[in-house]
């Protein structure tokens, strides 16, 4: 797979990676055998870049890349994060972006991945009882330490970016981005981070599973996937994002591609890395594909058509999901 920079701090990753949360979160059980033999597999296709973080289990996610990474840390680059704070004992707390818990929690966060470095370490959301420049000075500390190679943050609005760039230089913003979710366009992130030189990490990039046109009613999801409660998936607002969901596959089905597929290499032509998630090797080598898939004005044109700005129904999350964003 071609490799891409990633901001312009000198790191590059596959111009795909692996969101790995739905492994142990989120999402309903899983297998460990068959988490295990897909991110075998993720490798082996040339996937280098593995997105984490403390809270996906909470700590099971970044436990089980341990597991999946041993013997093969030199093949992968890790991006975890920290910020939604976690209690030793797994109690999930408020945000916290203070200097005393990012010290801790990298710490804790290295413990259980099974190495002395983080590739790229996140702030997860904002804490807005901290001044950004205290969390960014805190995550510069880590990178002079040498237990971090590159520092972003998730889901923070453009005056913030531009404040965290001043501390120690962003390699990447992680936000939802995709033919679902196109708000990066017009609040300005999106071209702040261009402007700024900051890569672009695209969560998401498939609508939450929406784009891959594989869910025809939310009885498929099992009864603890948190979907459930998002209310893109109600049921005043399912109908017209699934009539979003069959115009992509109009134009996919033209290009001879799935509609996964063309909203992955649409997130690519965007410039952004994408992080799709998925616990079978299927699916993975599905959405591996489309990272070589071209997309010409006229495809670009016609996605837009059928998405555009503002075309999904209801918020991306519950309220008080909505009220840590952007901050």
């Amino acid at each position: 797979m071609r490799q891409v920079k990633l901001g312009t701090q000198g790191f590059s990753v596959s111009s795909e990676g692996l969101g790995c949360m739905g492994m142990s979160a989120f999402y309903g059980p899983s297998d460990e055998a068959e988490n295990l033999a897909t991110l075998d597999r993720a490798i082996d296709l040339g996937v280098d870049f593995f997105d984490t973080a403390e809270i996906y289990g909470p700590f099971k996610n970044e436990i089980l890349l341990s597991k999946a990474f041993a013997g093969k840390r030199d093949k992968v680059k890790i991006a975890t994060k920290v910020g939604s704070e976690v209690s030793d004992a797994g109690e999930r707390l408020a945000v916290n972006g203070t200097p005393d818990y990012i010290r801790k929690a990298i710490d804790r966060s290295l413990r259980h991945l099974g190495t002395d470095y983080v590739d790229l370490y996140y702030l997860h959301r904002i804490d807005p009882k901290v001044q950004i420049e205290e969390s960014i000075g805190a995550l510069k500390e880590l990178v002079t330490a040498g237990k971090v190679r590159y520092i972003g943050v998730s889901e923070a609005a453009p005056a913030t970016l531009r404040r965290a760039h001043k501390v120690h230089p962003l390699t990447a913003l992680q936000t939802e981005y995709s033919l679902f979710e196109r708000t990066p366009e017009t609040n300005e992130v999106l071209a702040t981070t261009r402007e700024l030189g900051i890569g672009f990490v695209s969560y998401s990039p498939l609508g939450r599973g929406f784009l891959t046109g594989q869910i025809k009613s939310v009885a498929d999801l099992a009864p603890d996937d948190f979907r459930r409660t998002n209310p893109r998936w109600a049921e005043e607002n399912f109908a017209r994002n699934m009539a979003l969901v069959d115009r992509i596959k109009a134009v996919a089905s033209k290009k001879g591609v799935t509609p996964g597929q063309i909203a992955l290499a649409w997130t690519i032509a965007q410039g952004t890395v994408p992080i799709p998630g998925t616990r079978r090797i299927k699916y993975l080598e599905e959405n591996v594909a489309a990272a070589a898939v071209t997309l010409s004005a006229e495809d670009l044109a016609a996605l837009n058509d059928a998405a555009p700005i503002g075309s999904a129904a209801g918020e991306r999350y519950p309220a008080a999901g909505m009220a840590a964003l952007n901050h």
